[in-house]
């Protein structure tokens, strides 16, 4: 039977802008790796309400899990939240739940403020994420869950829902280092890769001390299949 698979929304224009670099989808795709569960895609939207609700009805059409990262904040450009209740077709206001959290979190109630409530407002049938950081909730609607853009948050919200996840076959990985240039291994390499089909095998080039070599890695789920091809990568 086939992993489940997932693919990861990142949303903002400060990603695109290359003023922020993400690093949530990497953080992402190691942990889902651990647990069995394959991320196929990882697409990145600016602040744009019809890119980003598009978006988000094509992914979650399409993968058994969908994550998105990044805006719902307190400022106006925090739109997530507002993208995902269009695409669902649900309503959205302040929830209860989600204010309580946050006004645990400040210890004058007028620090509660207008921009801030903005964080509370949660789609209609949503389920909240734990945010023990900074406390703002991220919330799971069908398939697809909504979490903070800084990474800190990001990880401590993705830690919250991992242990809810029925995983597959953990993906495993074996690195071998030929010290021989790509285009000598490419050969080999590709018989090797028509032996076994169901491996996974990419050459990762170097150049260390002005001298070509090649990061030959395998992946498979069946850890005996991979200990034969390594053997064989080794003898290039």
């Amino acid at each position: 039977m086939a992993n489940p698979n997932a693919a990861m929304l990142v949303i903002g224009d400060e990603i695109l802008s290359g003023r922020t670099q993400d690093t949530n989808s990497n953080h992402l795709a190691k942990n889902l790796t651990e647990i069995g569960i394959d991320l196929r895609e990882t697409r990145v939207v600016g602040d744009d309400p019809a890119q980003i609700i598009s978006a988000v009805n094509a992914l979650r059409s399409q993968f058994d899990h969908v994550f998105t990262s990044g805006g719902i904040g307190p400022t106006h450009d925090d739109i997530t939240a507002d993208c995902i209740a269009k695409a669902f077709g649900v309503g959205i206001d302040i929830r209860e739940d989600a204010r309580a959290i946050l006004a645990s979190h400040y210890a004058n109630p007028a620090d509660l403020n207008q921009m801030r409530l903005r964080m509370a407002r949660i789609p209609d049938g949503a389920t909240l994420i734990d945010n023990p950081v900074s406390k703002a909730p991220g919330f799971r609607i069908g398939n697809t869950y909504v979490m903070a853009g800084v990474p800190t948050v990001f990880h401590a919200m993705l830690a919250s829902i991992l242990p809810d996840l029925t995983g597959g076959t953990p993906l495993l990985s074996v690195s071998v280092r030929i010290d021989q240039p790509e285009g000598q291994v490419a050969g080999p390499l590709a018989k090797i890769a028509a032996q076994h089909p169901d491996v996974s095998i990419g050459s990762y080039p170097f150049i260390q001390d002005g001298k070509f070599g090649s990061n030959l890695v395998a992946r498979s789920t069946d850890k005996a299949l991979l200990k034969i091809v390594a053997s064989k990568l080794a003898a290039i």
